[in-house]
């Protein structure tokens, strides 16, 4: 069998310079500022696990409430509901000017990255997107007639200005660990102190992932925390999920005296 000779080496030239590959980014929602953006009290109810009927005649407090409907239809059926945000207090055009400009960059982004997401709760993100704009326009409207009378309260964690055990229940939705890439965990620490220091009864926070859909990682942690300052906290499934990961809520109680 004839021996083939190798062929001749290529000439040499210069190597081009070369790429570094971009490493993968984790696929989540781009949050740059704390939207301004809301949700009904139905929604409420799935995502905290809500018994309405027994919360009749109870004060309740939404805190980061921005343009949620539940205070307004609670109030309607009874609840003593009041809402907290660092928004309030502005003019109800300039909250609408608000909701107009946040609503359209969340919207576009849930379309654009289906994958955090779960058609549980609903059917289509056509069907979430009318129900939070209806959240939106219930909100203004009862806005418009109640702030000035107490209804919504001008304020933010991890400073509320509120009396110790003022609520029944107190409601925190899509802000501490959502965002938890704004906050650090001191910030985290100090927030759930200051919404038991204002719950006389629960203090039920929602969901437990950020951004990303993965869990805080330092969740551990903060109930340790908590619990060396008296706080009891146990993480309880709920039956909902939208974004993906968002099937849990964090239900804090301060240790009996």
């Amino acid at each position: 069998m004839p021996t083939l000779l190798a062929p001749p080496p290529p000439p040499i030239t210069a190597a081009p310079p070369r790429r570094s590959l971009p490493s993968a980014q984790p696929l989540q929602l781009e949050l740059p500022a704390v939207s301004f953006f809301g949700r009904t009290l139905t929604e409420y109810a799935q995502f905290f696990a809500l018994d309405l009927p027994a919360l009749k005649r109870r004060d309740v407090l939404d805190v980061a409430a921005g343009p949620s409907s539940f205070v307004a239809e609670a109030c309607a059926r009874g609840i003593d509901a009041v809402a907290v945000d660092p928004l309030y207090g502005e003019s109800p055009e300039a909250l609408a000017g608000q909701v107009h400009l946040d609503y359209e960059r969340m919207l576009v982004q849930m379309r654009a990255k289906p994958a955090l997401f779960r058609m549980k709760a609903f059917a289509s993100f056509d069907a979430a997107e009318a129900d939070r704009r209806l959240a939106a326009q219930r909100f203004l409207a009862d806005y418009g007639t109640h702030w000035l009378h107490g209804r919504y309260v001008g304020g933010s964690l991890p400073r509320l200005p509120f009396f110790d055990d003022s609520f029944d229940l107190v409601l925190c939705a899509h802000l501490l660990f959502v965002y938890a890439g704004r906050f650090d965990f001191e910030w985290h620490v100090a927030a759930c102190r200051e919404l038991a220091r204002v719950s006389a009864g629960e203090v039920r926070i929602h969901p437990l992932c950020g951004a990303d859909g993965r869990p805080y990682p330092k969740l551990a942690a903060l109930r340790r925390e908590l619990r060396a300052g008296g706080i009891e906290s146990e993480v309880v499934r709920v039956d909902y999920e939208f974004f993906v990961g968002s099937g849990t809520m964090l239900v804090l109680r301060k240790e009996a005296a």
